[in-house]
């Protein structure tokens, strides 16, 4: 009987120690090591910066007005194409072209009057040779070829005066013909009217809108060109250098989350906001499709350049795709004595695995060696973590 209970002790024993070992086993948040293959001609998909922006036209123009006036026609509505040169409204102009009218008559009036003062130049010219061809004869005075010279020249004169006047009454047609084109508001480019800034009726000026503080200009509408969109955003300081001319990189839009657009970086601002810390950068969006409106909320993912690849000429093999590229998340990586690691779980076992860091990416950073794609990876080990030790894994 006592030999039966020694060998039912044996058994039971490593049962409960294992039990307790359980009970005592720290619980842990795991995440698995995830890799990014570069593809051949592409870029490498490796985040180093997200900045959220605004989708805005590279090309966008507040179209206001040259003179003040009541609104007599408005063409145009949100969602009107228009194409440059366009008239997309007008002012009254029943003044200005009633002036216009008076100039184009004061012009022929001019006209009128410097074919009288030419045909009395011509008769005061022939009444002065006839004179000078008497003097030659002596038959007549002195005083008559004085007086027919004196003649002469004053209807000259009377003819520049009358030329003067046509090319003065002719300018006033220019500036009324100028007042009357003023009238006319134009599309600067071709592109879409996105915001209507003013109705028929209302009065307005080069300076704003009778009663309308908020529009800055005269402006009446708000054109942009579609065909050029891009994300209007801004970088912190410190991330600035991370940034290179034409980098790639991944736009979202906040309304269509699923939707990924491709992107590239096209202008980084030449100052910075010194209150803020922050650089504006411009992306442009190369795909952009009809869902992608002007002062959406968009964020922004830039990523590394891939490297140049050879061999891409007509009838060339491209180069082919180099090793996958192994992320762990930032919150698993530990470091000891200089030397950093990580806790991979297998089995309910942690066992810590040195590795050698590579660069950062955002929240998580690169593994070059010490971890294979797909392993878990405990974040933020607790304390109580033992090489080899039991685990439990959250959620599970």
């Amino acid at each position: 009987m006592l030999a039966v209970l020694v060998v039912a002790g044996v058994a039971v024993y490593p049962s409960a120690r294992t039990y307790v070992a359980e009970r005592r086993a720290p619980e842990v948040e795991v995440a698995h090591a995830t890799a990014v293959v570069v593809a051949p001609g592409g870029s490498a998909a490796l985040p180093v910066l997200v900045a959220t922006g605004y989708v805005v036209a590279r090309h966008s123009s507040d179209v206001g007005v040259k003179t003040g006036g009541r609104l007599a026609r408005v063409k145009f509505e949100e969602g009107t194409r228009v194409r440059k040169g366009d008239v997309i409204a007008e002012i009254e102009h029943a003044d200005i072209e009633a002036q216009l009218e008076a100039a184009k008559r004061a012009v022929a009036e001019a006209e009128a009057q410097l074919v009288q003062m030419l045909a009395a130049r011509d008769e005061d010219v022939r009444a002065l040779e006839r004179q000078k061809q008497l003097a030659k004869d002596g038959i007549t005075t002195t005083a008559a070829l004085t007086s027919a010279e004196a003649a002469a020249a004053v209807s000259a004169a009377r003819v520049k005066s009358a030329e003067a006047a046509i090319a003065s009454a002719r300018a006033r047609v220019k500036v009324a013909e100028e007042a009357l084109e003023n009238t006319n508001v134009r599309a600067p480019f071709d592109g879409v009217v996105i915001k209507k800034r003013a109705e028929v009726g209302e009065t307005v000026s080069p300076f704003g809108v009778a009663g309308q503080a908020t529009r800055e200009g005269g402006a009446i509408a708000t054109i942009a060109d579609l065909g050029e969109l891009e994300v209007q955003t801004e970088v912190s300081e410190n991330g600035v250098a991370k940034l290179v001319p034409a980098m790639p990189a991944e736009v979202k839009l906040q309304a269509y989350q699923d939707q990924v657009y491709r992107g590239r970086l096209r202008q980084i601002f030449p100052s910075a906001d010194r209150a803020k810390s922050i650089v504006e950068v411009r992306v442009t969006i190369l795909n952009a499709d009809v869902h992608v409106k002007p002062e959406m909320t968009a964020s922004v993912t830039f990523q590394e350049h891939s490297k140049d690849l050879k061999g891409q000429g007509k009838g060339q093999a491209t180069s082919p795709a180099g090793p996958p590229v192994v992320l762990v998340p930032k919150r698993a990586m530990t470091e000891q004595n200089s030397q950093p690691f990580v806790w991979v779980v297998a089995d309910g076992t942690a066992s810590r695995r040195a590795v050698v860091r590579g660069a950062d990416r955002l929240d998580q950073v690169e593994v070059r060696s010490g971890v294979s794609v797909g392993e878990a990876v405990i974040l933020n080990p607790p304390p109580a973590l033992t090489d080899h030790g039991l685990v439990k894994i959250k959620g599970s």
